[in-house]
């Protein structure tokens, strides 16, 4: 697949034209069952079911960022997991959105990790040693493909010069420890899962961006910015310099202002259960509400942001 196709976007959002929201039933988009999302919005959909009158939600597994983005514009979710960076696009309207979606922030709440990966004894050593290679770049309509895509585009890289593939999280580890891709990219929590438990059972390494690469990337992409990972966050894999982006929790700029802040409200007041299944979400604090530029905050978010200051 060439980029994120239109074709796939108009699907996503005709189909999520055609939702009916039923009175206090509701979902959370996350993202594959071997990454971070799935078990975050589970946890947060559990607490506000705990802890809000008459309020039932579930988590349901999406190809993530994008697709997440056009349901909660398209009123098919309430909330969603996804990269800031994906959120920037649709509130802007820019590819591989149409047109600008009705997108809020509640909350930033980790930064995530661009993992381009390769087996340990391989012979690429560089993102450019990529070209000709087969790659997976993520699932379609993915905040990985689309930060796979901006990135190598930054460089230089283009689809066409690789051999790429569109694979999820499980698909992309799968086929990497079997031979059958070169290399994959997984954007993800520092210690998601699907990295962890790959490196388990195989030895790998990181692709490591040069100083110059990552000043390229942060100048196309202002969201990611550089982040040196030390030795073995890792089983077994050196140290590598990688661009991050940070998650946020999104939802539609139209929600009720209420129920934004009764679910921003409970999700800091239940901060620490939250942390106690989803390290990473040790980020997730007041002072960080805000860390991605450009997209407001929901007026509700920001009701509670401006009482808590």
């Amino acid at each position: 697949m060439k980029k994120i196709s239109k074709g796939l976007v108009a699907a996503l959002i005709a189909g999520a034209m055609s939702f009916t929201a039923m009175a206090d039933n509701y979902t959370i988009g996350t993202g594959s069952q071997s990454g971070t999302y799935y078990p975050l919005g589970g946890t947060l959909a559990k607490i506000w079911g705990e802890t809000l009158p008459d309020f039932n939600m579930r988590a349901e597994v999406t190809a993530g960022s994008v697709e997440n983005s056009i349901k909660v514009a398209t009123n098919k979710q309430l909330a969603g997991i996804a990269m800031g960076s994906v959120v920037l696009k649709a509130y802007n309207g820019t590819e591989p959105f149409p047109a600008k979606m009705d997108v809020a922030v509640v909350s930033a709440l980790y930064p995530n990790v661009v993992h381009f990966m390769v087996p340990a004894n391989s012979d690429i050593q560089s993102i450019q040693d990529l070209k000709g290679k087969k790659v997976s770049l993520g699932a379609p309509g993915s905040g990985t493909r689309t930060a796979a895509i901006g990135i190598l585009a930054a460089l230089g890289i283009s689809e066409d010069d690789l051999k790429a593939q569109s694979l999820n999280y499980t698909a992309t580890t799968s086929a990497l420890a079997n031979g059958q891709i070169d290399a994959g990219v997984i954007v993800g929590s520092l210690g998601v899962g699907a990295v962890t438990e790959l490196t388990l059972t195989r030895d790998i390494r990181m692709l490591s961006f040069t100083s110059d690469e990552l000043a390229k990337v942060s100048e196309a992409m202002p969201s990611f910015q550089p982040l040196e990972v030390p030795a073995e966050a890792y089983r077994k894999v050196p140290a590598f310099s990688t661009p991050v982006v940070w998650n946020v929790l999104v939802v539609n700029k139209n929600a009720d202002t209420d129920l934004i802040y009764s679910m921003t409200k409970s999700m800091f007041e239940n901060i620490e259960q939250v942390r106690q299944s989803i390290k990473v979400t040790s980020y997730t604090t007041l002072e960080n509400m805000e860390k991605l530029a450009g997209v407001p905050l929901h007026p509700g978010a920001q009701k509670y942001l401006d009482e808590m200051k």
